[in-house]
């Protein structure tokens, strides 16, 4: 491991990661390690833009004192619906459920969506690091179990939806983790342009 790394990982240690989700929670520290953790009510400003979100989220934390600060928010984007739900899917959840999303899509006839988690590292009131992960798949009438909108989305490359699958499986289709490997990515550029 380099010297850069190693910092990161040192840095990481002291970040506060935002979230009442245990699920993301164990998540993010199984690929950014044991984090200090916080769960506060937050803001959700009601936007298309996810790194709008983030940034009204991260900037209320701050703002509560606490600093650096790890925000994350996950969208789910109908294509035939372009890109709605995205970040207000929790809403339609709560409104219409999952049955009621993949209607939408499938009144259409085109199911065809992708999931995408922005991650805010903030580490200032000016200063935020981003990671983003993207995965391409289906939404699928409800199979399976897990939260939010898991038990209907099928990635591309599977049978079973996030739903379905086991801790193992859905990690290896998680676009948090591909979010977090570009944010620890951004995290160790960023370290190495300040040590110069």
């Amino acid at each position: 491991m380099t010297e850069r790394w190693t910092k990161v990982n040192e840095f990481l240690q002291d970040v506060f990661f935002v979230t009442g989700n245990r699920f993301k929670l164990a998540e993010v520290e199984a690929v950014l390690g044991k984090m200090r953790h916080i769960d506060l009510d937050l803001p959700e400003v009601q936007e298309l833009d996810s790194r709008k979100v983030v940034i009204a989220k991260a900037q209320a934390a701050l703002q509560q004192g606490y600093s650096p600060v790890l925000i994350e928010d996950t969208s789910l984007l109908l294509h035939s619906m372009n890109g709605l739900p995205g970040p207000l899917v929790k809403w339609f959840l709560k409104a219409i459920g999952g049955e009621g999303v993949y209607q939408l899509g499938a009144a259409k006839n085109n199911c065809a969506a992708e999931v995408r988690t922005i991650f805010g590292l903030a580490l200032g009131p000016q200063t935020l690091i981003y990671g983003e992960g993207v995965v391409q798949g289906t939404v699928v009438a409800p199979r399976g179990r897990g939260f939010g909108w898991d038990s209907i989305f099928r990635p591309q490359g599977s049978e079973k939806t996030m739903g379905e699958m086991t801790p193992e499986e859905k990690s290896s289709f998680s676009m948090r983790v591909l979010a977090l490997q570009d944010l620890r990515e951004q995290l160790e550029r960023f370290h190495g342009s300040i040590g110069r």
